[in-house]
């Protein structure tokens, strides 16, 4: 599995990376800890340059995040209730979570884009409410790159540290890599189910 995945981001090159850390932010199964991990093995290699993957890991997650804050810019609150309400169970948008990120934005400001980027769940949908409160598109772009590339860096740096393990362990490492994607595909698969529809979040429930 671990020579799979690793062959599959070789051959993907740099467009790969980054037209998979983009989908990590708009479609939730995809771990971003899998994409760059792997890419951190390849910089241990010398296959890849950590500067390249770097770079386009984090224009790839700005982009992601750029589809989310273009829907907050382009349509009103009452037209994304809509929206979460039709597909949100397949993205795994809870209506009240978008609430939450939209309270927080509005109580710290800009600044929460960065520090959000460090946060699993609500690191992609505080972009609605950035676009709803007409955030400065430069702004948005600045703070998203700062938080998550700091966050990039760290897991390229763990994979290429973690590398001389990997492949001393690969058999195992390659269990790990399974495991971690199975734990990701069961979560989407848990938030799917156990999804709320917006009616059920304004009535408490």
């Amino acid at each position: 599995m671990t020579d799979f995945l690793l062959e599959l981001l070789n051959q993907g090159g740099y467009f790969g990376i980054f037209l998979l850390m983009a989908a990590e932010n708009v479609f939730p199964p995809i771990p971003s800890e899998v994409i760059m991990g792997g890419a951190g093995v390849l910089v241990a290699k010398g296959e890849m340059a950590f500067w390249a993957v770097w770079i386009v890991a984090t224009l790839g997650t700005v982009a992601g995040n750029l589809f989310w804050y273009w829907i907050g810019v382009r349509w009103s609150e009452e037209q994304l209730k809509t929206i979460i309400d039709r597909w949100g169970r397949w993205l795994t948008f809870e209506w009240d979570e978008f609430t939450k990120a939209r309270d927080i934005f509005c109580k710290y400001g800009d600044w929460i884009v960065f520090l959000l980027r460090f946060s699993p769940i609500l690191r992609t949908i505080v972009s609605l409410p950035a676009g709803l409160a007409g955030m400065k598109l430069w702004r948005f772009c600045l703070f998203t790159a700062l938080g998550s590339g700091i966050w990039n860096a760290v897991l390229i740096f763990g994979g290429k540290t973690a590398a001389p393990l990997i492949e001393r362990f690969e058999k195992f490492a390659g269990y790990g890599v399974v495991l971690f994607v199975l734990a990701g595909v069961l979560f989407y698969i848990y938030r799917v189910v156990t999804w709320k529809p917006v009616e059920a979040h304004e009535r408490g429930e």
